[in-house]
């Protein structure tokens, strides 16, 4: 017994630097959306339930992406500046382990999920599918931003469909918002890998659009705060939740200012700062349903 607390305190550090317990960003990216689906399909408060369980689920879920990822970048993730020190790429545990925390966590997640209605016990398969191929996506295609985006932002049609049964357009439209939210960020993250991934053959949205990286993000920030527009004026939002997303706009400016001499560290500090973004939109939401 003395042995095995000794084994479980030895690999939890390992355990939580693999799935990014301790840096929870990714966690914040993915509950923001999540949290905007479940406050559009309730028209207010959603269910403290769902609520519940969906937050869970984004913890769950986000650090199962998270082990699954290393494993897929096992051979890469020593050649990044930024990744070397993953506990994978590292050597501090064994493939099988990053493979085992990732069943593990998706069990979990099941778990979750078969609290809810059949119509989102459905809609989970593709979550899982989308969570398990995003990681080798970008071996194969320079669109692995894509492919996140809709892993991300899977969760709002489950949270439509747990609260009305269905999805209606608006849940749709919120979904194609957070696609392009996602594509921005992600790609002002994978240029902070840029270099190292054109060395390693590793491909990215960072990668395709090359010089005129900021000018498409900007344009995908433009889109994201348009279908949000959208969807306020479709939902018969007043004005003081269109002030909320002027001020997700200017977040958005400040946030590809930020990053505006490609500098890798100025790069992640701007991704970092799209939690700001994400939260200003859920105070736009707050305030419709006040």
């Amino acid at each position: 017994m003395t042995h095995f607390l000794q084994l479980i305190r030895d690999r939890l550090p390992l355990y939580i630097a693999l799935t990014r317990l301790n840096r929870p960003i990714g966690i914040y990216l993915l509950l923001w959306p999540t949290w905007w689906a479940l406050w559009l399909a309730a028209g207010g408060v959603p269910d403290w339930r769902l609520l519940v369980i969906f937050t869970l689920g984004v913890v769950v879920m986000r650090s199962a992406g998270c082990a699954i990822n290393d494993y897929a970048d096992r051979h890469v993730d020593g050649h990044v500046a930024r990744t070397k020190n993953r506990p994978l790429a590292a050597g501090l545990i064994r493939p099988s382990e990053a493979v085992g925390v990732f069943v593990f966590l998706s069990l979990v997640g099941l778990v979750l999920v078969l609290q809810l209605n059949t119509t989102t016990i459905l809609l989970s398969i593709v979550a899982l599918i989308l969570a398990a191929t995003y990681p080798f996506g970008k071996r194969f295609h320079h669109l692995p931003q894509v492919q996140l985006g809709m892993a991300f932002g899977w969760a709002i049609p489950m949270a439509f469909a747990a609260q009305t049964g269905t999805v209606p357009m608006v849940g749709w439209l919120l979904f194609i918002a957070n696609m392009f939210w996602t594509v921005a960020y992600d790609t002002l993250y994978a240029m902070a890998d840029r270099e190292d991934d054109l060395k390693v053959g590793v491909k990215s949205t960072a990668v395709l659009f090359g010089r005129f990286d900021l000018l498409i993000v900007s344009a995908l920030y433009v889109a994201t705060l348009a279908t949000l527009i959208l969807i306020g004026v479709i939902q018969g939002f007043g004005l003081i939740p269109f002030m909320a997303l002027l001020l997700a706009a200017v977040s958005a400016v400040w946030i590809v200012y930020s990053a505006r001499d490609r500098d890798p560290a100025h790069c992640v500090r701007a991704f970092l700062r799209n939690n700001v973004f994400g939260a200003l939109v859920m105070i736009a939401l707050l305030l419709a349903y006040s």
